[in-house]
């Protein structure tokens, strides 16, 4: 499964592709704990094959890329997230 269709609170589908160093990446994760958002986590540094989707979405290297449905949001901006999961 790469991503849940919803969470329990019925927001949108979420994907991080992330590194376990990325101070910004743990930050997102945290936010989405906080906020009981459902998410599915890639360690880009350990799959190389999410590390290309991640790539191929973005066209950079740069972590976190988080998804929520069809809109990439690249490093953490939780003012975007908020918006995009209606927080």
């Amino acid at each position: 499964m790469d991503t849940p269709e919803t969470n329990t609170a019925g927001t949108p589908a979420v994907t991080i592709y992330s590194t376990p160093v990325c101070h910004f990446c743990h930050a997102a994760k945290d936010f989405f704990a906080e906020n009981n958002v459902a998410f599915v986590d890639h360690d880009v540094a350990a799959d190389a094959e999410k590390r290309q989707e991640m790539i191929d979405l973005t066209g950079q290297m740069g972590v976190p890329v988080i998804k929520i449905e069809e809109d990439i949001i690249i490093g953490f901006d939780e003012s975007k997230l908020r918006e995009l999961l209606k927080l």
